[in-house]
């Protein structure tokens, strides 16, 4: 049977609820079960599977496991912050945002190949992550990609539970489609925002798997 692989962040979470659970069982035996299960939650928490990642020059792929709970048509709208809309620039972009529950994968993946403009931490609040609001007022990672197809940015969104989110890379950094690159602990929320000529290929209430699922498509 293969071992499980876990994200590296995971290790001290573990290692914690482990200890706890040892010293449980030597000194008041059968109490040593909640630190266990704990310990069995966050093995499975930061599990980090392996994922096949379709191969297609004009696909953008999950960043994100979870539900998608927003798309929205941002042509022509300067995305805060981070992405401005050029003069002359007509296409714009269009946002998928994906709801992480904490049964989900949380170890977040590239959505394409592409060199690292930017990366950019906003601290804010902690709304629940479900919430609209959430995607702008709550602490969160952006990344910067420059891609053969324009600029895509990936946010990374703290939740209510997710108070911290961890990008792996740094400016100058290349990336592959489906490559880790980060990870965000407990529940949370991922926003994408891509060429406003792609033609998105997937609906609200869908269930999308990091580096597997293809969002969209450049037209």
């Amino acid at each position: 049977m293969p071992m499980i692989k876990l994200a590296p962040e995971g290790y001290p979470f573990i290692t914690v609820f482990l200890v706890i659970t040892i010293g449980t069982a030597v000194f008041f035996s059968w109490t040593a079960i909640l630190p266990f299960m704990l310990t069995l939650f966050m093995a499975y928490f930061f599990r980090d599977p392996e994922r096949v990642i379709p191969r297609s020059d004009n696909a953008f792929l999950a960043p994100a496991d979870g539900k998608v709970i927003l798309i929205e048509d941002l042509r022509g709208e300067k995305i805060p912050a981070v992405i401005p809309v050029q003069k002359g620039d007509e296409t714009g972009y269009i946002g998928v945002s994906i709801f992480m529950s904490p049964l989900d994968v949380h170890v977040n993946r590239a959505p394409c190949d592409g060199v690292v403009e930017s990366v950019v931490h906003t601290p804010g609040r902690f709304l629940s992550a479900f919430k609209h609001e959430a995607s702008l007022r709550n602490e969160n990672i952006a990344m910067l990609l420059d891609t053969k197809y324009g600029k895509v940015l990936v946010r990374q969104v703290a939740g209510f539970l997710a108070r911290r989110a961890v990008c792996r890379v740094k400016t100058g950094d290349s990336l592959k489609g489906g490559e880790r690159y980060g990870i965000i602990k407990f529940s949370s929320r991922l926003d994408i925002y891509l060429p406003g000529n792609t033609v998105i290929k997937v609906r609200l209430g869908e269930r999308v798997k990091a580096g597997e699922t293809v969002l969209g498509e450049i037209s």
